[in-house]
């Protein structure tokens, strides 16, 4: 399982790296020591972590917004069977969900823990590997 360095953990929720330390300094989300000697967290536990924000405070009236078409975050949760793919992401606030042939979850290598980018369009997602 993907290990991240707390710079990367913090961006794919959509906080700073400042609030990442803090959460694990409360307890809140295990650290684990990277290959650099560095604290980081697994993607495994960032993942869990990330499906407990799911649960924000409406924003309320929105008076502008702008969407991006992709949107880089974690999996959350895998489910395949005999043919298709369903797919869970959580990109900051925002839970996504993709179905797709089991074959390209399999060849995109799609587990928990794992970085992925979700680039929509309409009512399809697509799921894709960053470069690291």
């Amino acid at each position: 399982m993907p290990n991240l360095r707390i710079s990367e953990a913090a961006a794919l929720l959509g906080v700073s790296d400042d609030t990442l330390r803090r959460w694990i300094d409360q307890g809140r989300l295990e650290s684990v020591v990277l290959d650099n000697g560095r604290k980081g967290v697994s993607g495994t536990a960032l993942a869990a972590f990330a499906q407990t924000m799911t649960d924000i405070a409406e924003p309320g009236v929105t008076v502008a917004a702008s969407a991006r078409n992709r949107m880089k975050g974690i999996v959350t949760r895998v489910v395949k069977d005999g043919v298709m793919a369903q797919v869970d992401m959580q990109a900051g606030p925002f839970r996504i969900t993709s179905l797709m042939s089991r074959e390209s979850a399999d060849e995109l290598g799609l587990e928990v823990g794992s970085v992925a980018v979700a680039s929509i369009k309409s009512t399809h997602v697509v799921v894709e590997i960053p470069e690291s």
